[in-house]
């Protein structure tokens, strides 16, 4: 019987006319490196995780350790030679990252998942979904989910090494925002519009999200806030929050977030302000062009990471469990500033 119920809500979930096989890989993820394939999760599995979401837990246990260490040994395996702009290493990032948005039914919001800069030498594009809002009102505000998953290629060699994977700076940031594109492509549990935006060119001075932002501008794109991850592969030390917030004292946005997670998820990092973090990720063109409430969310502290910009930055260096508490402490945050019935996130 408890199974018959969790099959009919999650029907009434997922729409009807879904198709279910007795096993399915991690929906959404094409296979990684040779020993980083995707583990099979049973449909009860699925049906328990949804039907949790709809008791309340909002997605608390969504994703585990090994499956974010499957994106992440694959977004920053030498295979991708550092990922830098316009390099055949960061062209397959990008299908990687198509090839998921696809198979989570994340439409591109442009004709193509790739939004083509026009101001660099080579071949260089954002990737960019939508998940329609399921609200016939609310969907016509947007909430903008992003991260870079350009890194700077190879650099000089050290002990052999000459490739800088990017496994913090930012395929960390990309796993999280894949991961919360997987749940709503599950769950469809967002009354506003969500777009999933993967940035190229930042380290080469947030060239993609100045494009992407004046193209949205361009069209009178309706953007409630934007919400950045930059870094966030390893935890912070002697911390009483999980991840800070850049701009912390601009909005009210650490206070909405630990509402709706429970607990101290984000804090103020002093050194944040120190180096106006601000102003350096992808979440200021945001702020720039359209004035809302655009930060970003990190857990470098300047303290717990010696690989900034090196070839040490390896996917070796990763904590995987507090990767995955990261997300999973996150849906519910997702889901409540995408459901709220008004905008609450504001400037001060």
């Amino acid at each position: 019987m408890k199974k018959i119920i969790q099959s009919v809500l999650l029907l009434l979930l997922l729409g009807c006319g879904a198709t279910q096989s007795k096993s399915t890989d991690y929906p959404g993820v094409p296979g990684g490196p040779e020993g980083l394939k995707g583990s099979t999760v049973s449909n009860e599995e699925v049906d328990a995780k949804v039907v949790g979401s709809l008791n309340g837990t909002l997605g608390y246990g969504f994703t585990k350790s090994d499956k974010v260490a499957q994106l992440m040994g694959f977004l920053a395996s030498d295979d991708l030679n550092g990922r830098d702009t316009g390099s055949p290493g960061i062209e397959k990032a990008a299908q990687y990252i198509e090839d998921i948005l696809e198979e989570n039914k994340i439409r591109p919001y442009f004709k193509t998942y790739k939004d083509t800069l026009t101001d660099f030498g080579k071949p260089a594009y954002n990737i960019v979904g939508v998940l329609e809002g399921t609200d016939p009102e609310l969907k016509n505000e947007f909430v903008l989910i992003g991260a870079h998953y350009d890194h700077i290629g190879t650099k000089r060699p050290v002990n052999g090494d000459a490739i800088a994977n990017g496994a913090n700076d930012n395929a960390s940031g990309t796993t999280v925002v894949l991961e919360l594109l997987r749940y709503f492509g599950m769950t469809h549990a967002n009354k506003r519009s969500l777009v999933f935006a993967f940035f190229t060119a930042e380290e080469k001075g947030l060239l993609g999200s100045k494009h992407l932002a004046k193209r949205l501008k361009e069209e009178e794109f309706n953007l409630y806030t934007m919400l950045n991850f930059e870094m966030v592969g390893v935890p912070m030390i002697a911390k009483d929050y999980d991840a800070y917030l850049t701009g912390f004292g601009e909005s009210n946005l650490a206070d909405i977030c630990n509402g709706y997670a429970t607990e101290k998820l984000v804090g103020f990092l002093p050194s944040a302000k120190e180096f106006n973090l601000f102003m350096r990720s992808d979440n200021f063109p945001f702020h720039q062009e359209f004035n809302v409430p655009s930060q970003t969310f990190s857990t470098f502290d300047f303290t717990n990471f010696d690989h900034y910009h090196k070839v040490g930055d390896e996917v070796s260096e990763m904590d995987f469990e507090h990767m995955a508490k990261l997300i999973n402490s996150f849906i519910p945050v997702i889901t409540g500033i995408t459901n709220s019935e008004v905008q609450e996130i504001k400037y001060n």
